[in-house]
């Protein structure tokens, strides 16, 4: 398990695999939530992911190759686009400068 600390978090990712349709949907909800935290939201491909992500959020079939590329970054799995409680839970604990286990 990994700990995520809320309150070190700058650049969040939406890992998707090639499209720009859910993800990208997705993404765009993430910036608006977490403007007020300063978080940099960026949607990439997996293959794709930024070096300097603080954290991953992808669908749990994504998970995986994200973990590939990612490294040490934490990668959240959801299964929605929207409403995802595992997303929620990233929000918030970044919103609350909280710790997560994920």
């Amino acid at each position: 398990m990994t700990t995520i600390d809320g309150s070190t978090v700058r650049k969040l990712v939406v890992a998707c695999d090639a499209g720009m349709g859910s993800s990208a949907m997705l993404a765009g909800t993430l910036k608006k939530q977490l403007k007020k935290s300063g978080v940099e939201v960026v949607h990439s491909p997996v293959a794709e992911i930024p070096a300097d992500a603080d954290v991953v959020v992808t669908h749990k079939g994504l998970a995986e190759r994200a973990r590939g590329v990612a490294g040490d970054t934490p990668v959240v799995p959801f299964d929605l686009f929207l409403g995802d409680p595992a997303v929620a839970k990233v929000v918030k604990a970044i919103q609350d400068k909280a710790q997560i286990d994920v």
